[in-house]
């Protein structure tokens, strides 16, 4: 009980690490929050015009949610599938409510991503898929993310999973499209930017 506790908060530090502020500063760039959306993202790095910065903080962002997993599952330190999800994903929750910047993080996409990869990777493969449908369809981002967030649980539901881990994935999904209250509405008044692709 102890060793979960303190890796769940070990985890969370790791999610809190803001690499969207830090390696914008690192290049001589300004705030990533006075620019753009000011989402603390990849996406927004984005918006620097800096694909290679973005491109940087996209995987540092995916590796947050994907490594605590890993070392989970690697080391055997958690046996049971519900107590590695509920352990790993506290570095999603750190990214999303980071320490270090008074709990106003991003909205957790790019980290969740790499959770699922280290969950189960048809789970990061359908997030993923379902994400560049939409993109491609629709062109935005925010939409395409929504749209993969309410597929998932979809997915599992009609599979061979517990109801426990049905609903812990639908309280993930629910708290990162909640991160997406901005979007949602620019999205229903038709303010959202859309993506180049």
């Amino acid at each position: 009980m102890a060793n979960s506790i303190l890796l769940s908060f070990i985890f969370y530090l790791i999610g809190s690490i803001p690499f969207a502020l830090i390696i914008p500063k690192l290049f001589g760039l300004d705030d990533i929050r006075n620019i753009g959306s000011g989402n603390v993202g990849a996406t927004n790095v984005l918006r620097t015009g800096n694909k290679l910065l973005a491109g940087i903080v996209l995987i540092l962002d995916i590796l947050k949610g994907y490594l605590p997993i890993l070392i989970l599952v690697i080391f055997e330190i958690e046996n049971n599938l519900f107590q590695i999800i509920f352990i790993g994903h506290f570095a999603v929750i750190g990214h999303i409510f980071p320490l270090w910047l008074k709990f106003k993080g991003g909205k957790g996409v790019a980290t969740y991503i790499g959770f699922l990869f280290g969950i189960n990777i048809i789970f990061g493969l359908i997030f993923i898929i379902s994400w560049i449908i939409i993109a491609f369809i629709k062109k935005y981002s925010s939409l395409s993310s929504i749209t993969s967030l309410i597929v998932l649980p979809i997915y599992i539901f009609f599979s061979n999973y517990d109801l426990l881990i049905l609903l812990f994935f639908m309280y993930l999904s629910i708290l990162i499209i909640f991160k997406h209250s901005s979007n949602i509405r620019r999205l229903l008044n038709k303010s959202e930017n859309q993506i180049k692709l």
